[in-house]
């Protein structure tokens, strides 16, 4: 029979530049699978600024791609021991950002990006974090099917929410935007929806343009 133990364990994150804690917002920008947080973060590099601090945390489960050897890339979860994986994620992101706020006097203000498997990832802390998420974008992904819903609106009443969703995605079928509605229907968050021309993968122009209408750095 399984038994467990808990122990210190040490996670990873990425981000654009050491805080000065003089930025005026954070953005933490969760992976899809099987990538790694510094490649991630690399598709972001050209809305680096001063004023906005990109925090890229990296999955705790890592596989080889293919076969035995070569490139390696991280998975939030998979359906072995789903529910300790993600309580394991929040420990994890909650402690990052808890050490990054410690640079800061006033809490800048935090938005929420999730790629893919990132999105739902990136929906379940974003509703059981103690800190309050001024912006939620789910981007080639969807909220979370597990979440609880009474805890969802009641977290998220004030966050605003895009979804944004490739025009030629082969991941985002009839049947799981279908799923998407059912669970906005149920939380009765408001939402937008924003559409690029393209796949699976992160849009520059339309992100430069999200991001710079969301924060505006001088």
């Amino acid at each position: 029979m399984y038994q467990k133990v808990s122990f210190t364990s040490t996670a990873f994150y990425s981000q654009s530049h050491e805080p000065t804690g003089q930025e005026t917002s954070i953005w933490i920008i969760f992976h899809g699978y099987g990538q790694l947080a510094p490649y991630f973060l690399n598709k972001f590099s050209p809305l680096f600024h001063n004023d906005r601090l990109f925090i890229a945390p990296e999955a705790t489960n890592y596989a080889y791609q293919k076969g035995f050897s070569g490139k390696v890339g991280a998975n939030w979860m998979t359906k072995h021991q789903r529910e300790q994986a993600i309580k394991n994620n929040h420990h994890f992101l909650n402690a990052m950002l808890s050490q990054v706020l410690k640079e800061f006097k006033k809490t800048p203000a935090i938005h929420v990006l999730g790629f893919s498997q990132g999105a739902a990832t990136a929906t379940r802390w974003s509703v059981q974090t103690p800190y309050s998420i001024d912006e939620l974008v789910l981007w080639g992904g969807g909220f979370a099917h597990d979440l609880k819903i009474p805890d969802t609106r009641e977290k998220l009443a004030t966050t605003k929410i895009l979804m944004v969703h490739g025009k030629n995605d082969p991941f985002l079928s009839e049947e799981r935007l279908k799923e998407q509605q059912i669970i906005l229907e149920k939380v009765k968050l408001k939402t937008a929806t924003l559409y690029y021309p393209g796949g699976h993968d992160i849009y520059l122009p339309l992100l430069q343009e999200l991001i710079n209408s969301s924060d505006n750095p001088n």
